[in-house]
């Protein structure tokens, strides 16, 4: 396993962004109203924010990224990074991230990339940007972090369509000597690729005429290969199988039992899964916060998309020891417990 801390390194502030249009579970015509009601019961989605066609993450992160920097009293000259977590890029070439850099004036100094992750993306995120800060070479960075899943789920598919929501995200993290060490717990398992999977558009099979084309594959499930495919139980199974031994064996590394710890955020990928990973670690609901009944699974947004909604005013007031779990596209997974202590937080932005 890939565990590992990395010092000096604190979260100064975080900020959200999603789309002003919501959508209700309770008007999609592919369920009954039974259905809509026990969708709603186990897999928690009741609402979700979508945008509309032409509106990417990079518009919602910017969005976020403004608010934030306005917040922070942060200069955009003093910006010296800029790492972008996503599976719904603005261009297959060239990255976001440089769009992103020009759109919020950051100096030509600034080192801009592009991490393809989904649900795991906010943890590896910051594994990479604080390693790459860890030194104070860079002193300061944003971390942005979202997808916008909707523009690839077919509304024919009740597997999915009713599942995802859209969200931007950015994390200011500054060198702050004396931080106390964030430590990660890293896995994959590409063997599982299949399990999330968009077919056609990539270079292995490039988009053509036949890849837009509609195929039922079971009642109620008709989708073309431009968009998601999901193989919940496949999901479902991998995550009970493998998150709860991740958060275990993270807390031996950093010699902190479970029960110090404030506050776990988790990937909001499934109600009924993660309330599973919960009790199978014995944690206290008013520990475990939840977004996904408003904004749905939000992919690589999730987690701190949850903590601008659910936990604002604590995280801006107090000192908390966090745990953040990522799961899920790959197969992919990854835990960190840090510290945080009165950071800048501010309201969710509609867009």
């Amino acid at each position: 396993m890939a565990i590992f801390s990395i010092p000096d390194i604190s979260i100064a502030g975080l900020a959200a962004a999603v789309p002003r249009k919501q959508l209700s579970n309770r008007d999609y015509e592919l369920l009954s109203e039974k259905e809509q009601e026990f969708f709603i019961k186990t897999v928690g989605v009741e609402t979700r924010h979508t945008a509309d066609k032409g509106m990417t993450t990079s518009d919602l992160c910017e969005a976020a990224a403004k608010s934030l920097l306005d917040g922070l009293g942060w200069k955009a000259e003093d910006l010296e990074l800029l790492i972008f977590v996503s599976q719904s890029r603005d261009y297959i070439i060239p990255a976001t991230s440089g769009i992103l850099q020009d759109k919020l004036d950051l100096p030509k100094s600034c080192v801009a990339l592009d991490i393809s992750l989904g649900c795991s993306g906010y943890v590896y995120g910051l594994s990479v940007m604080g390693r790459m800060m860890t030194g104070g070479a860079i002193k300061k960075g944003l971390l942005m972090v979202g997808d916008v899943s909707t523009h690839t789920t077919s509304y024919k598919d009740k597997s999915t369509y009713p599942l995802f929501g859209d969200a931007g995200t950015v994390t200011a993290l500054e060198y702050k000597p004396g931080s106390k060490e964030m430590s990660f717990n890293l896995q994959t398992d590409g063997s599982g690729y299949e399990a999330i999977i968009i077919p056609d558009g990539g270079i292995r099979n490039l988009a053509t005429v036949e890849s837009f084309e509609y195929e039922k594959i079971s009642e109620g499930i008709e989708r073309n290969k431009y968009h998601i495919a999901l193989d919940g139980m496949e999901v479902f199974n991998f995550s009970l199988r493998e998150v709860a031994p991740n958060i275990r064996a993270l807390c031996e590394y950093a010699e902190t039992p479970l029960e110090y710890i404030d506050y776990f955020v988790m990937h909001q990928a499934n109600k009924i899964m993660n309330e599973s990973i919960r009790k199978k670690l014995k944690i206290n609901a008013e520990k475990y916060p939840y977004s996904i009944v408003e904004f749905g699974n939000t992919s690589s947004a999730s987690i701190p998309l949850t903590i601008v909604t659910e936990l604002a005013e604590i995280v801006r007031d107090k000192e908390l020891k966090m745990l953040f779990s990522g799961f899920g596209v790959g197969l992919s997974w990854g835990s960190v417990i840090l510290e945080t202590g009165n950071i800048v937080c501010p309201e969710l932005i509609e867009l």
